[in-house]
């Protein structure tokens, strides 16, 4: 019963960091392998989608009542995001993922350093694109990081917000919106390879899904309650966070 209370816990705040930017494997996942040891891997990322697209979609419908979503931007790179990811998935079954483990610190450490430099990044919401050549960008980067997600997958949500503020001239709050809808492909896409396999404790899952939703939508409130600036703030952290774990996992293998 405890063991089920923490993972509880842990999906809940894994809900609500995952509202508000992204990173909330990074809370899940580790409890999820620290208390199912014995339990192959893949069944574990599998239950971890499919709690984890109940909170994304959660958040994805709350920002879309109370934020004005660009659609323009956010459909072409879901349905992109969608298709790559399980070409990133089938692709991670035939070439070891050990070079991206060790590359991905690197450039987690240029986008906290770039987005710590400019304190006006993504402060104010002024779209850079219409057109043809939103469209265009939009499918170039859902297909990079929906590829990205199936291949590899940590710091997805965290990736897309970025790029959404720097590629396109969204403020954080319109980013992450943004970035729910993508993250909500990408875990479907996966979901649909992890079930297809057979790799998902359903019951499980969806206990913990219950939590995520919960968590999420007290996420999605505080990001916009509190605006760009609280976004970028967490954005921040849970980058930091990233750069230290991924550098561990990668310091392990050396």
């Amino acid at each position: 019963m405890l063991d089920f209370a923490i993972l509880g816990v842990a999906a809940f705040s894994a809900g609500l960091v995952d509202a508000v930017v992204g990173g909330g494997g990074l809370i899940q996942i580790p409890v999820l392998f620290s208390m199912f040891g014995n339990t192959a891997p893949a069944t574990l990322l599998g239950t971890s989608k499919l709690a984890g697209i109940f909170g994304t979609a959660a958040a994805a419908v709350n920002y879309a009542r109370r934020v004005s979503i660009a659609w323009t931007t956010a459909a072409p790179a879901a349905f992109a995001a969608f298709l790559f990811a399980f070409f990133g998935a089938y692709t991670v079954t035939k070439i070891p993922a050990d070079f991206m483990r060790t590359l991905l610190p690197f450039v987690l450490i240029a986008v906290a350093v770039y987005t710590f430099r400019r304190k006006d990044l993504g402060s104010i919401h002024a779209p850079m694109h219409s057109g043809l050549k939103e469209r265009l960008l939009a499918v170039l980067i859902g297909a990079c990081i929906g590829f990205y997600d199936g291949f590899f997958g940590p710091g997805t949500g965290s990736f897309l917000v970025f790029l959404f503020v720097r590629l396109f001239g969204f403020d954080f709050l319109g980013a992450s919106a943004v970035a729910k809808v993508v993250n909500v492909a990408c875990n479907l896409s996966a979901l649909m390879w992890f079930g297809y396999s057979g790799h998902l404790l359903w019951q499980l899952g969806l206990m913990m899904a219950v939590c995520q939703v919960a968590g999420s939508l007290i996420g999605t409130k505080l990001a916009m309650r509190h605006g760009s600036g609280f976004v970028r703030r967490v954005f921040l952290v849970v980058v930091t966070i990233l750069i230290v774990k991924t550098s561990w996992d990668a310091w392990q293998r050396w």
